[in-house]
């Protein structure tokens, strides 16, 4: 059973998700009511991506020491201003400042929404209180782009935004009516926040996010393209395995809260990693198999959303003296693995290499997020063995 508490966050999620995803399935729609061109359309989806990296972070320092509460209402109201310029854009110029300015309160929802599902758990369940907030996110995929790209499609793509705004409307008012009121940590300042950066396994964790999530943005990117030309798979069923993929994320997302709830979320984070590898690698090599290709979906849709809680476990943990801003950091590392994934997954086919060329470059980043796991899971046994030689 969800805690009330917690559903305001799993709505923050799902429009921020809807706003994210629902861009992909609308590109031709927006390209032709601004007059511009899909490239340039895709521009946009950058800006918003770049707006989730600089917010992130930024956003966070600027509010520590204030009520988590009343920080998300204010995340928020921007994320529903925002939302809605972009709904009466008139020109792309215009439309790329608001999805910037869209995507700045993105990751810093997220981060603060984290530590304050965190402070809402019941002992021992805490990764499956964030898992809840991310639970929005995925259903986002499931639902909320589905019907989203419809909207754009047969109504109007401005319509989209209207709607993602009033989202962002509903979410402030359950904040106030089913979030209680926490206490804000002790205000230290930026600089001193700015000080967890000092720390090797912060930039490990990050790397891990930024590096290993990487391969599934590598595959999420082309996997169109690899559906239709190599599997021979119909354009016209792109949207159920789409869905599959969500479903996947869905299941995967409370999978991943469990386990991050059973085990320390390094151990959790190197099987998911180990995991993502091997069904990139399948990805490649059963890619003809239509019915290989329906699981997999599903399946790598899990994996990518299972690692989300144990990351923002681990980043929690590594930022003690600026949680808050340890943890927007999880969803900075993520988009930067979007623009990672999708920029090298590209390289092969810009040299003429076949569609299932991605995948081998994204099992090869999903391997380096081994790599990274794998040493920084030594190094914290390295470290707990010799601070228990010290004691005794």
């Amino acid at each position: 059973m969800i805690k009330k508490s917690l559903l305001p966050l799993a709505l923050g999620g799902f429009g921020i998700g809807m706003t994210e995803f629902v861009m992909m399935g609308i590109l031709p729609d927006i390209a032709n009511g601004l007059h511009i061109t899909i490239p340039q359309a895709g521009y946009l989806i950058t800006a918003y991506a770049l707006g989730v990296v600089v917010g992130a972070p930024t956003l966070v320092s600027l509010v520590a020491g204030r009520p988590p509460r009343s920080v998300l209402v204010w995340f928020m109201l921007m994320f529903a201003i925002f939302n809605a310029m972009s709904a009466f854009a008139p020109n792309f110029e215009i439309m790329m400042v608001s999805r910037f300015l869209a995507g700045l309160p993105h990751g810093a929802f997220f981060g603060v929404g984290a530590v304050v599902a965190s402070r809402l758990a019941d002992e021992g369940r805490t990764a499956a209180a964030v898992a809840t907030m991310f639970t929005g996110l995925t259903l986002a995929n499931v639902l909320g782009v589905p019907l989203g790209t419809w909207i754009g499609h047969v109504i109007d793509w401005r319509l989209v935004f209207l709607i993602v705004a009033v989202i962002g409307l509903l979410t402030m008012w359950s904040l106030r009516q089913w979030v209680p009121h926490i206490e804000p940590g002790k205000r230290t300042g930026i600089m001193q926040d700015l000080r967890i950066f000092r720390h090797l396994d912060l930039w490990l964790a990050l790397g891990i996010v930024s590096i290993g999530t990487g391969g599934f943005f590598a595959w999420f990117s082309y996997i169109a393209p690899l559906l239709t030309d190599v599997t021979r798979f119909d354009s016209t069923t792109i949207p159920l395995i789409m869905t599959a993929v969500g479903v996947g994320m869905t299941v995967g997302v409370q999978f991943g809260g469990r386990l991050a709830d059973r085990v320390h979320p390094l151990p959790a984070l190197l099987i998911l990693m180990m995991s993502m590898t091997v069904l990139l690698l399948c990805n490649g090599f059963l890619a003809e198999s239509k019915l290989a290709m329906v699981v997999l979906a599903f399946l790598t849709g899990a994996n990518a959303l299972a690692i989300g809680p144990p990351i923002q476990l681990l980043l929690m943990e590594q930022s003690r003296e600026a949680e808050m801003l340890g943890s927007s950091l999880g969803q900075s590392g993520f988009n930067i693995g979007n623009a990672l994934g999708a920029f090298l997954g590209g390289v092969p086919l810009t040299l003429g290499y076949a569609y299932t060329a991605p995948q081998w470059v994204a099992a090869a980043l999903a391997l380096c997020g081994v790599g990274l796991t794998a040493f920084m899971l030594a190094r914290h046994r390295m470290q707990t063995r010799m601070l228990a030689a010290g004691c005794t």
